[in-house]
């Protein structure tokens, strides 16, 4: 399915029912594991994607901030050292940093396509029309895929820099971040790069804190996969009965986050024709976010067939901007 309109080029390449199987694959599975958990993809309904812009404007989460801090100061360079006249961005959104990266792609004099890669067909749809409006020129052609199932049926023309901003790759445990990183590792060129935003290894207090926030903001984020569940497989969870659970598990250099239930219950979910027990005091994690130490990020990153052309990082050492060749 493909649609044109002005400068943006839209091409789908998940089934209608796509995001529907994928759901009901998730909770019926995630949720008769033990210990039970979620994949974090499903927090963000329309709901879920203004809480966590509201999370990153809160005073405790740092990585929004960092990786701004990091792309304003070496920008120019990044784009400079990586010659790309097409700038591809994974799981792009609403494409708000990305705009730091096609200025400085346009002041180089390089920049001729931009391909922002997303499974929400409307923002990815609305980004992709605000970006064509605000460079004349640019060829937009955005891409409706699942990042970590589609790599190899992305666009190929031009010379790219592969963009995976905001530290998503901490949501990755370590065996699918490296059959992530090899699996685009193959599908790049010789001449292509991969830029990579990583957050880093820090004080614990100061981690915990970024996804536990005194007003309470990232609690309801991570309660509102609950009002997924119930609106779209018709479920009957109590999201006030789980209290939200953020912990560092320093062996693994993770943030877990969990939810807690608050007594002993029943779920039903009739769309999936299951019913799902918890105990009071059952954990279910909904995401992690892994850190990285530069080393490690480094390592990884040779080890899936990588270069790494610069590694940089905000003044206070918090976050990472890794440019990488092949």
């Amino acid at each position: 399915m493909s649609v044109s309109q002005s400068a943006v080029h839209l091409v789908s390449h998940l089934e209608h029912d796509y995001l529907r199987q994928a759901l009901e694959h998730d909770v019926r599975t995630g949720l008769t594991s033990k210990p039970k958990w979620l994949p974090p993809k499903w927090f963000y309904d329309a709901a879920g994607s203004d809480l966590f812009s509201q999370i990153t404007r809160l005073p405790e989460y740092y990585p929004t901030r960092r990786e701004l801090t990091i792309l304003r100061r070496e920008a120019l360079d990044i784009a400079a050292r990586s010659g790309a006249d097409t700038l591809v961005e994974l799981g792009s959104g609403t494409s708000e940093k990305t705009v730091l990266l096609l200025d400085a792609l346009s002041v180089t004099g390089t920049l001729r396509t931009y391909t922002p890669v997303d499974v929400d067909a409307v923002t990815l749809g609305d980004a992709a029309r605000r970006l064509a409006g605000r460079y004349p020129g640019l060829a937009v052609r955005a891409v409706c895929a699942d990042f970590e199932r589609h790599l190899a049926l992305l666009p190929r023309r031009g010379r790219r820099m592969v963009a995976f901003l905001g530290g998503t790759i901490g949501n990755l445990d370590p065996e699918a971040r490296e059959v992530f990183l090899k699996e685009l590792r193959n599908t790049l060129r010789p001449g292509d790069t991969f830029l990579l935003g990583a957050d880093l290894v820090k004080d614990t207090g100061r981690l915990i804190a970024a996804y536990d926030d005194a007003a309470g903001v990232t609690a309801a984020f991570n309660r509102n996969v609950l009002h997924v569940i119930n609106r779209e497989l018709e479920a009957d969870f109590e999201p006030d009965a789980f209290e939200h659970v953020a912990l560092y598990d320093e062996r693994n250099d993770w943030i877990e986050m969990r939810l807690r239930a608050t007594r002993a219950m029943r779920v039903r979910i009739g769309g999936l024709d299951l019913a799902v027990s918890f105990t009071s005091g059952e954990e279910m994690r909904t995401e992690i976010s892994a850190k990285f130490h530069p080393e490690g990020l480094r390592r990884e990153l040779t080890a899936a067939g990588f270069t790494v052309i610069s590694l940089s990082t905000d003044p206070t050492g918090d976050f990472s901007l890794v440019l990488a060749g092949v």
